[in-house]
């Protein structure tokens, strides 16, 4: 067998693995997939915390909750996210696909609906890219859950290897597909030293750098909760009471 072909069975294989749940995932709050649905708008990043041996060691790498982000699109027939799959590459699925899965809605805000556009259209044209699963060394990075590494040096193991992280963290896409209309996600920020009144400027940071929890901590990307967005009034909820011997659920009575 040749060398190329050998390298991308053992790609193809490691990737399998990276990609089997790990089987310890607890998730604590679902939001229901017709409420996540009714709020979710065209480019809206849906963070995803994972449940996977790869989100093991991505979450651990990124020290956030949230593992991978899929873009929002919101086609019929089940097309309702583009993702960077390690196995499939970049496609489309569906949101019942992470139905079992603790979510974020992060939204963009105030971009220009030409450039919004744009961004769509940048992630639609990226569908059918693949993973260079030849790059045995670009995958093993994610063996081990928590690699012994000092925490300033973890972010850069996402960008390790191959030179092409696109393929293996959706998060990554997504920041090239805004980074084409200059929105900013989470840029460096420096002081212009020439500048008498000191402006800051803001410096695009390398697409391969981003990690899911960026949009999370990003502050021109709202957080938006699908049951506040419903109209939530808490007095309307109904507890269970917890006695002993106690029947159904009741409303806890006011403080005296």
């Amino acid at each position: 067998m040749p060398l190329n072909r050998l390298t991308e069975a053992m790609g193809r294989a490691l990737a399998r693995y990276l990609q089997t749940p790990t089987g310890r995932y607890r998730s604590y709050a679902v939001t229901p997939l017709p409420l996540l649905r009714a709020c979710l708008r065209p480019a809206d990043i849906l963070l995803v915390e994972g449940d996977t041996r790869i989100s093991a060691a991505i979450k651990y790498l990124t020290t956030s909750t949230w593992s991978h982000a899929a873009f929002y699109v919101g086609d019929p027939d089940g097309c309702d996210l583009i993702e960077a799959d390690l196995e499939r590459g970049v496609r489309y699925v569906s949101l019942e696909h992470y139905a079992h899965l603790n979510t974020r809605v992060c939204r963009p805000v105030g971009i220009d609906g030409t450039d919004l556009d744009r961004v769509v259209a940048y992630m639609r044209a990226s569908i059918g890219r693949s993973y260079d699963l030849r790059n045995v060394i670009d995958l093993a990075r994610y063996l081990l859950p928590e690699p012994p590494v000092p925490r300033r040096w973890r972010r850069r193991m996402i960008a390790l290897g191959s030179g092409d992280p696109t393929r293996a963290i959706c998060s990554t896409l997504i920041a090239q597909a805004f980074q084409i209309v200059r929105y900013p996600i989470l840029p460096e920020i420096k002081v212009d030293p020439d500048d008498p009144v000191r402006r800051e400027i803001l410096h695009i940071r390398d697409h391969s750098l981003f990690a899911p929890r960026d949009f999370d901590l990003s502050p021109y990307f709202a957080n938006v909760k699908p049951t506040i967005e419903r109209g939530f009034d808490y007095q309307a909820l109904h507890w269970y009471d917890g006695g002993p011997g106690a029947e159904g659920v009741s409303r806890p009575s006011p403080p005296s």
